[in-house]
């Protein structure tokens, strides 16, 4: 468990009120985001050498923004779930679900018009509302693990998803949102892309700067302790794993919009690319530790890595090896830094008590 000494946010300065010792740059060049956009780089640099201008190009860029898209929006919620030391397995199934209920909902009503798409996005951001909060009060109220609660819900998700379509795909999207996609730039950027960094900017500010931010990484760094302090945990959590899956059935709209089609079988990856882009980021596994910008530098590595491999004629199943492989080396590193870190506490610990008044006083007697 984190310790607030550990919390991102906390900065402690010296006994006599003095600014902190560690420089701006030392801080920096620590975060693990700053290496993880070191290491996209090099992979973009990789990928330059080997594709040249096919990977460089505006085509290419665009692809990758809109694939980020979608995983960005699902990535904000995830990053709040991770802080509460939880996980949420089921965001790429609820994200399916709900794509399936929307399709659905405009299939009834024709099809097309601004109305019907309307109408289907409230339907997407209820549906995946619905199963954030299932979720939620499993983890908090029933007390089930989250693990094993939203691998439970991944399957359910996915499967009634199926149920509903026979395991066939609709592709009843009006031309309104699939326009949007393809046509509409919003201050030069295109659609999709501006509602996922409207969302990061918002998911930033909420969890940096609110209350509600707050109290997502005193839970995460000892729940018990925020209890204490009068923090409502059990509400608090119901509210990070609802946060979650409207999230998700706003990246259903999304994928809607992108693909004109519900992609029941495309989603097979989403869980781990979106898991792995919020650990990769910084994000620490064991709750109290994480920050948004992390999180979008970590969501390209995935991203990059299945375009690249694409225009080089790598067959895409090793994108999945590539990207496991990152996660695993990220949680890694996460656990030896925090080892590293309460070795240091602990010797700073002993050197206080050893120069403590009291301990001279009882050493001299």
């Amino acid at each position: 468990m984190s310790t607030l000494a550990n919390h991102p946010a906390v900065v402690s300065g010296g006994d006599d009120g003095s600014e902190p010792s560690e420089s701006v740059l030392k801080r920096i060049l620590g975060l693990q985001a700053f290496w993880i956009l070191g290491v996209l780089v090099v992979i973009c640099a990789c990928f330059t050498v080997l594709a040249g201008d096919r990977f460089l190009s505006a085509g290419n860029f665009s692809l990758i923004s809109q694939n980020v898209a979608v995983w960005a929006v699902l990535g904000v919620g995830m990053t709040f779930v991770i802080i509460t030391s939880g996980i949420d397995l089921s965001v790429g199934s609820v994200l399916v679900f709900s794509s399936v209920v929307s399709a659905k909902v405009m299939e009834s009503m024709g099809g097309t018009g601004i109305g019907v798409a309307a109408a289907g996005m409230v339907a997407a951001v209820l549906g995946g509302l619905a199963w954030g909060v299932f979720n939620g009060v499993l983890v908090a109220v029933a007390k089930v693990p989250a693990l094993i609660v939203t691998l439970g819900t991944l399957s359910i998700a996915l499967g009634l998803a199926q149920v509903l379509t026979g395991g066939i795909d609709i592709r009843s999207v009006p031309d309104e949102l699939t326009d949007f996609s393809v046509y509409t730039k919003i201050l030069g950027v295109p659609g999709l892309p501006f509602i996922a960094l409207v969302i990061i900017v918002v998911g930033a500010i909420v969890l940096h700067r609110t209350r509600f931010g707050r109290y997502t990484y005193a839970i995460g760094s000892n729940e018990e302790a925020a209890r204490r302090t009068g923090i409502k945990v059990t509400r608090h959590l119901v509210s990070v794993y609802a946060l979650a899956g409207t999230l998700a059935g706003i990246g259903a709209i999304l994928s809607l919009a992108q693909f004109g089609t519900t992609t029941i079988a495309g989603q097979s990856l989403t869980n781990l690319n979106v898991i792995a882009a919020v650990v990769i980021g910084g994000t620490s596994i064991f709750g109290g530790q994480g920050t948004i910008f992390g999180t979008v530098v970590g969501l390209f590595i995935p991203a990059v890595l299945q375009s690249g491999f694409v225009i080089i004629g790598v067959q895409p199943f090793w994108q999945g090896v590539a990207v496991g492989s990152v996660l695993i080396a990220a949680v890694y590193v996460d656990q030896s830094r925090r080892a590293a870190a309460m070795r240091g506490a602990r010797s700073s610990g002993l050197l206080r008590r050893r120069r403590s008044p009291s301990s001279n006083r009882r050493e001299k007697q």
